[in-house]
């Protein structure tokens, strides 16, 4: 059974597949891992999320911590030998657990093949959401890139199931970025990955300010992959809040349970967990399986829903965004590249140099992201624009604790 095909299968039973972060660079920890996430009460399936040495290509440096017992935050696959990975799957991988790679790279041609050595065929990313918020790789050496892997995904084939891509475009810097942006460039790499022919697709979100805007953009996301995804079987995956998290451990339970909330109430099949510790370190195994076993507890306590209009404000700046890239070049790399140089994708507050920098956003009062300037987007009479008052230091750091301030204020109202 391949990855599609489990998540689908839980879906169906009316089940939210849960799945965690989790990486740790020796393989008896990471198989540790695994064995727990697996044996967790909840639909799951496992995460081998890569360390950053990694992620930058710089395999002498996690050679290096290997060798002298450094401490990396995550599991350094191409320095282990594909026997060794292979080893460390054995018995847990398979039909009631797949496994998904997942790492940040703009370039990850190592770490496909060394994945694919080792057997397994689902993974995530993009050539723009692991180019611009985590490199100063231009972003077309990204989409070269990311070309040449799905080329590498397709080529190898698999026995029992077809390789599976998920893009990360719907988390670009996990916050302040408007979510008709973050709707569009998930829908603009998934259809990347569907032109090079995988047919195998997840499309991501991350979890916003405001649950009601959240439900539109899910709403969004899932028209535009119908209208654009023919032929594929795609499913949406709901990343829990990526920004500051709260700091209390029932504040950071209560913004969980909403994302689970989020994902039942807009019909995604899976939600990426954070745990009760996210403010503070990385979190150790069973703070994993505990995330994971809230987050399955509160979505089996919500009936699922799929009612919100798709024909709402955020379909409409994200079909623009869409539209407008498609219309800059016949070739979608290339479109990529040429609209981030045309400010027409341009995210809020992201510092890479392909990036114009012009567009802003800013919270309302009930927390919806909207637009404050809108640079070159192409979203002049489909955007409403809000207050375009100066951004300084204090009100953005406002804007990014906005949901820690939020959930640690419930929290404390309900002791």
């Amino acid at each position: 059974m391949s990855f599609e095909e489990f998540v689908a299968n839980r879906h169906a039973a009316g089940e939210l597949v849960v799945q965690p972060r989790m990486g740790f660079a020796d393989p008896a920890a990471m198989r540790a891992g695994l064995a727990a996430t697996k044996a967790a009460r909840a639909a799951t399936v496992g995460t081998v999320t890569l360390d950053s040495y990694t992620r930058i290509c710089d395999t002498d440096s996690a050679a290096h911590a290997l060798r002298h017992g450094i401490p990396l935050n995550g599991y350094p696959i191409v320095n282990h030998p594909p026997e060794a990975t292979r080893e460390m799957l054995d018995g847990i991988e398979g039909p009631d657990f797949p496994v998904q790679v997942r790492h940040g790279s703009a370039r990850p041609a190592d770490i496909f093949r060394a994945m694919i050595a080792a057997g397994l065929h689902a993974t995530e990313g993009g050539p723009v959401s692991y180019c611009l918020p985590y490199s100063r790789t231009p972003l077309d050496e990204s989409v070269r890139n990311w070309s040449r892997c799905c080329e590498l995904l397709l080529a190898a084939g698999h026995r029992d199931a077809r390789p599976h891509l998920e893009t990360f475009g719907g988390c670009m810097l996990g916050q302040l970025c408007p979510p008709s942006e973050l709707v569009a460039l998930s829908v603009l790499e998934a259809l990347f990955f569907y032109r090079k022919g995988l047919r195998s697709i997840s499309v991501s979100y991350a979890q916003q300010t405001n649950m009601a805007q959240d439900r539109e953009a899910v709403a969004a996301l899932r028209r535009l992959c119908a209208e654009l995804l023919p032929g594929a079987t795609w499913h949406v995956v709901i990343y829990a809040y990526m920004g500051m998290f709260p700091r209390s451990a029932e504040g950071a339970r209560f913004l969980l349970g909403k994302a689970a909330e989020l994902a039942m109430t807009s019909g995604a099949e899976r939600l990426i967990v954070k745990t009760a510790v996210e403010a503070d370190r990385i979190p150790t195994i069973a703070e994993n399986v505990a995330a994971l076993e809230h987050a399955g507890t509160v979505a089996a306590s919500v009936p699922p829903t799929d009612t919100v209009d798709s024909d709402n404000q955020v379909y409409r700046e994200a079909y623009a965004f869409v539209d407008a890239v498609l219309n800059s070049h016949a070739d979608l790399g290339r479109a990529l590249v040429v609209a981030f140089k045309r400010g027409l994708l341009d995210v809020p507050f992201c510092l890479h140099p392909d990036n114009a920098g012009q567009a802003r956003s800013h919270l309302d009062p009930e927390g919806r992201l909207g637009w404050s300037a809108l640079g070159s987007l192409p979203l002049r009479g489909v955007a409403e624009r809000g207050h375009a008052s100066a951004i300084t230091s204090s009100t953005l750091m406002s804007a990014l604790s906005y949901v820690q301030h939020t959930y640690d204020t419930k929290a404390l109202e309900q002791r």
